[in-house]
């Protein structure tokens, strides 16, 4: 059992007002407003320290905020949690997106049976050749990897700017069809145009305002360091009838290979989130505003003002790096692939971010919904799917486990509207890394990895990335199905992982 919830965290007195199997209330501060929506059964609820409920009550009451959701793999984050949604139809809030802007999942089917990679040695070349295309690890980029692509300035600016649009993909080699299978394929500036992000781009970059540029653009096809993946993956279709028909226009098959990635927008993104937190702490101190329950990781700007456009760009523009960051990726592994196993093809199945903030519809206004940690999920007949290939059946949701415990693929359920239709990205944390460094043993990781005979690039597993130092996989997904708020498609067993064991970037 997951050594998280054999040893939960008590607290005295339980704030949640307790609703439902997996669903309960958080009240507000004072009561002011809307209570907070938590999702979790009780052992997840109790995954939940009070630091974590104190950031969720700090960002319910920050100015704007008309909801707030708390995921089950919810865990304490940058100003907001990890794993929560909040809502503002008034204000920006650049915390609750993070550093890692479009931090996101992708999902790449290939055509492979299940038998032809039950080698080690196959597998150990696969390892070898897609590592030679998608360097890992902080500040790693192009130049570690002597078969990635190579990423001029210009075209580095072309991909801020236009996203995955249709020059871009064929000028790096990613098939142009994959950007209908993108949550969004492309962002635009704050004024709906393109232009916007060129213009504010082009100022970043004047008078050498913007002087590792040219080196960040070379981290597109990246993964990074932390938390970041690449993970083979078996797929195992479930049995409902009706899922199985949902698989069917996902384009997933049954025992057959697939490529699971988590990445983000790098030290691009990073480098944009950090600059706006620092302008808008020097904004909050000279216009003399009080930072929201005294922390200053809560900054936001009102809607409309030249500091609220200015993020909106900013984060377009990482959004964008991170959107043919995943692609990319995706292009050189099925390469990776074919080397390996000539003839394989691949399509992508989904591409969804979980570190974004977008527009959307929430008690029948307009609202900026702020997603950390946290994955959308639309059913059937929502009105975002229209003309989209998922209209009929919900988009796929990506949940990333552990890769002893698997991870899966959904589908959003009507109900999914009481989470404002979001549900979490993964796991979720529950020992810090250098808490995991501390409680869990090595040999014990490592020989875990060799039982369920699952393979990875690095000397030894990363000690802080192992499965018991995230939430126990099986009980968040209970929580998810039981709160109503999606159904299970399909399960994903690892077969080997591309993960980098230095510095965290994420």
């Amino acid at each position: 059992m997951n050594a998280c919830l054999t040893q939960p965290i008590t607290m005295p007195d339980s704030p949640f007002h307790i609703t439902g199997e997996a669903e309960a209330i958080l009240p507000a501060r004072n009561n002011a407003g809307k209570p907070i929506t938590v999702i979790g059964t009780e052992a997840i609820r109790s995954t939940f320290d009070q630091f974590c409920i104190d950031q969720a009550l700090n960002s319910r009451s920050a100015p704007g905020v008309t909801d707030l959701v708390l995921n089950p793999d919810a865990h304490s984050g940058y100003g907001a949690p990890v794993g929560c949604v909040m809502v503002s139809p008034t204000h920006i809030y650049p915390g609750p997106v993070g550093v890692d802007i479009k931090c996101s999942m992708s999902l790449l089917q290939m055509d492979i049976p299940a038998d032809e990679i039950a080698d080690k040695t196959i597998r150990r070349r696969l390892i070898e050749a897609i590592v030679a295309r998608t360097p890992t690890g902080a500040g790693r980029g192009q130049r570690e990897a002597k078969k990635s692509r190579r990423v001029s300035p210009e075209l580095g600016v072309q991909v801020c700017t236009e996203g995955a649009s249709q020059s871009v993909c064929e000028a790096l080699g990613i098939p142009p069809e994959w950007a209908l299978r993108c949550e969004d394929s492309a962002h635009i500036g704050h004024d709906g145009t393109v232009s916007a992000l060129q213009e504010r781009l082009d100022k970043m970059r004047a008078f050498n305002g913007f002087p590792t540029f040219d080196n960040k653009m070379t981290q597109l096809g990246s993964y990074g360091g932390g938390n970041h993946f690449g993970e083979c993956e078996i797929v195992k279709l479930s049995d409902d009838p009706a899922m199985r028909e949902t698989a069917k226009v996902f384009g997933l098959q049954d025992n057959r290979v697939a490529f699971l990635s988590h990445c983000g927008s790098r030290g691009f993104g990073n480098i944009l989130a950090q600059r706006q937190f620092k302008a808008l702490e020097g904004f909050f101190r000279t216009w003399g505003l009080p930072f929201p329950a005294e922390d200053k990781q809560l900054v936001y700007a009102p809607l409309g003002t030249p500091e609220a456009n200015a993020y909106l760009d900013d984060m377009a523009l990482g959004a964008n790096f991170a959107t043919v960051n995943h692609m990319l990726i995706n292009a050189l592994v099925l390469e990776a692939f074919q080397e390996v196993l000539p003839g394989t093809k691949g399509q992508l199945v989904y591409f969804i971010s979980h570190n974004i903030a977008r527009q959307e519809i929430v008690d029948n206004q307009p609202a900026w919904v702020h997603r950390k940690g946290a994955t959308r999920a639309f059913p059937a007949g929502h009105h975002a799917l229209q003309d989209t290939p998922f209209a009929s059946t919900g988009h796929p949701i990506l949940l990333p486990g552990n890769p002893r415990d698997g991870s899966v693929v959904m589908v959003a359920k009507p109900d999914a509207v009481k989470s404002c239709y979001s549900v979490n990205h993964g796991a979720g944390r529950c020992m810090g890394r250098k808490a995991a460094a501390r409680a869990l043993d090595q040999k014990a990781v490592d020989a875990d990895f060799e039982t369920h005979d699952i393979l990875y690039n690095s000397r030894q597993y990363p000690i802080d990335e192992a499965p018991n130092a995230y939430k126990n996989f099986n009980e968040v997904l209970r929580s998810v199905e039981a709160a109503g708020l999606a159904q299970q498609v399909c399960h994903l067993k690892a077969r080997f992982v591309i993960k980098d064991a230095a510095e965290a970037d994420d």
